[in-house]
């Protein structure tokens, strides 16, 4: 017994130490602590739920479910792990599983205003914004709040449009001093959004505090950077983005030639010889129109137009085909293997019929209507067309690609809420640009016809001969509310939400040009 009780305490106290280390954010210090504690005491509930944590914090999705799902098969009291868990589900963009684990935590604790807050993201996922928006005020309403409540209020009513209550909930995001930094961002992430001098003295103070998170540090520099873009200052302005780009790099990494060489092998893989000896495999359906590209490429104003179609709803950019993807690449952990594309050869043809049949099956949570087409925005998608084209061979593709100059100094001082690490450099942008050129000019040989293609500018230019060709496509009726697509009321939850409930405009053309003497290394990558 005495010696039980001595590795119980030395376990506690590694324990102990791991979640010292978590809430320091030494992620990668706690993790080897834990698994040590779990290869030591595999039924340690505690160190499960703090490595599924370390987990989700690195993506790792897969492996903190299981390990969640072990500690509440252990423990189902362990309010700590659901909690976990339905955060999980959140992260992994499944709102209506998410729900019902909290419903089974607010039975025990209905006041948990973790909880709560929770379940509102949630029902903004689900796209229940009615619920999203009145779970909000609830909170607002009866609990001391903080700033990341109104920034998630604030979000929402972004989402739905109503602007000048969004700037509301901002503003008083910023009145909470740590967190300010994101509050700023999402004023400037409005886009049409102006600072004033005291916005602009604000962000400069907190910039100068040297308690200043890192968090809300790189916030400031990107709303400092739009403000001054506001004003014509471009030198300052690009000081701001480059200073703002060089600390959000150093924590999303990117690996240029890892990435390059994962297109290299796609290209390898699926050839045409490959598709033509799979020619009836995958769900027949044809539900799903997929949007492509870069971020900030247009591709919101696409989906805004075939939302506005009687027969087409706009869901959101969508990790169903990024999560099979790693599904299949069954990747243990950050240094194995992958295993995608070529595990893709020991798949039989009734296989790729379920993986479609799942697909559908699991959008369905996104989709609020009974219209029989759907969106899915996800950018990235592009590195998968060969993944979609065999699990739902009759899904619509459609590439949208803007001038690179302009597309990718977008992405440059866009930041992003997460992932998208191939933004914060200009090497690291251009470098994918060109990848991506060089993949879809691959799709467009293996798969001939597969992808319509729609230039920026071109839709701008052109407008209406664009949109019938675009309908045309997805064999789909002209209908001049397309037009109006500005008009249109859903929920959208990009960067370019205000931007599109415009009329479409030519302003967002040839913006890098002020800052040509800065973008030296993108335009040698396009000349």
């Amino acid at each position: 017994m005495a010696l039980f009780l001595i590795f119980r305490m030395e376990l506690d106290k590694q324990i102990y130490e791991a979640a010292r280390l978590m809430a320091k954010g030494r992620l990668k210090k706690a993790e080897p602590i834990l698994r040590s504690c779990l290869k030591n005491n595999p039924l340690d509930v505690n160190a499960m739920k703090l490595l599924a944590d370390v987990g989700v914090e690195f993506r790792a999705y897969k492996e903190a479910g299981f390990l969640l799902s072990r500690a509440l098969d252990l423990e189902p009291d362990y309010h700590e792990a659901r909690f976990s868990y339905a955060n999980l589900l959140y992260k992994r963009q499944l709102p209506l599983e998410s729900l019902e684990e909290l419903d089974k935590l607010l039975i025990s604790d209905p006041q948990n205003i973790q909880y709560l807050s929770l379940k509102a993201v949630n029902f903004a996922l689900a796209n229940q914004h009615d619920l999203a928006l009145k779970s909000f005020t609830h909170i607002i309403e009866n609990y001391p709040v903080n700033n990341q409540i109104y920034l998630s209020y604030g979000h929402t009513l972004r989402a739905v449009g109503n602007f000048k209550e969004a700037i509301n909930a901002y503003q008083k995001a910023i009145s909470f001093k740590k967190g300010a930094g994101e509050a700023y961002w999402s004023l400037a992430n409005l886009k049409t959004y102006k600072f004033n001098i005291e916005d602009l003295n604000h962000i400069k103070t907190l910039l100068a505090d040297k308690k200043c998170l890192r968090e809300d540090y790189y916030h400031l520099l990107f709303a400092l950077g739009k403000a001054k873009e506001d004003l014509k200052e471009y030198e300052s302005s690009m000081a701001a983005y480059m200073k703002g780009n060089s600390v959000k790099s150093k924590i999303v990494p990117w690996d240029v030639q890892g990435f390059k060489s994962e297109c290299n092998e796609l290209k390898e893989f699926f050839t045409t010889d490959f598709f033509n000896s799979k020619p009836e495999v995958g769900c027949s359906v044809n539900d799903p129109i997929f949007i492509v590209g870069l971020p900030r490429s247009g591709s919101t104003l696409v989906e805004q137009v075939l939302s506005t179609h009687s027969k087409v709803e706009g869901t959101s950019e969508l990790q169903n085909i990024t999560a099979l993807a790693r599904k299949i690449a069954n990747k243990k952990n950050i240094n194995d293997a992958s295993q995608f594309p070529v595990a893709l050869n020991q798949l039989d043809n009734e296989e790729f019929l379920q993986m479609g049949k799942a697909f559908i099956q699991n959008t369905r949570t996104q989709r609020i209507t009974n219209k029989p087409f759907f969106t899915d925005k996800m950018p990235s998608n592009f590195i998968y067309i060969g993944l979609i084209h065999l699990i739902l061979p009759n899904a619509k593709i459609i590439d949208v690609r803007r001038n690179p100059m302009d597309c990718c100094f977008s992405c440059y001082k866009q930041l992003f809420g997460s992932g998208w690490g191939f933004t914060y450099s200009l090497d690291r942008i251009g470098n994918y640009y060109l990848d991506y050129l060089d993949l879809m000019e691959h799709w467009d040989k293996a798969l001939p016809g597969k992808v319509h293609r729609i230039v920026y500018e071109d839709m701008v230019i052109n407008t209406e001969e664009e949109i019938k060709k675009l309908l045309n496509y997805c064999n789909l009726d002209f209908e001049e509310e397309c037009l109006n697509f500005h008009q249109n009321k859903r929920a959208v939850r990009t960067p370019s939400s205000e931007q599109v409930r415009q009329p479409i405009y030519s302003s967002g053309m040839n913006q890098w040009k002020p800052y040509t003497e800065w973008l030296e290394p993108l335009l040698t990558k396009f000349n």
